[in-house]
């Protein structure tokens, strides 16, 4: 397996992204090759992340250095976009 790096920028008071950060929890075991790291939106790391990768909307997901979703997520298609990236 490749190894794969996924950040989410999130906002505090956010829903949609503690719902993210639940279920990556709920799977990360079957994930040993993938490296989690959330940034909060209100850092000075967070503000560049959205400004680099266009985020407007929480959660932004970013599996690899790329955007992959924001504003909300579909549980099926980021673990078929996880098998395709390892």
């Amino acid at each position: 397996m490749k190894s794969v790096i996924l950040e989410t920028l999130s906002s505090p008071g956010c829903h949609v992204c503690k719902l993210f950060e639940e279920f990556w929890h709920s799977i990360e075991k079957d994930w040993p090759n993938v490296a989690y790291r959330n940034v909060q939106v209100t850092t000075p790391e967070g503000q560049e992340m959205a400004g680099k990768h266009m985020i407007l909307a929480s959660p932004g997901i970013i599996l690899n250095g790329e955007l992959w979703a924001s504003g909300g997520f579909d549980k099926e298609k980021f673990v078929a976009k996880l098998k395709e990236l390892s």
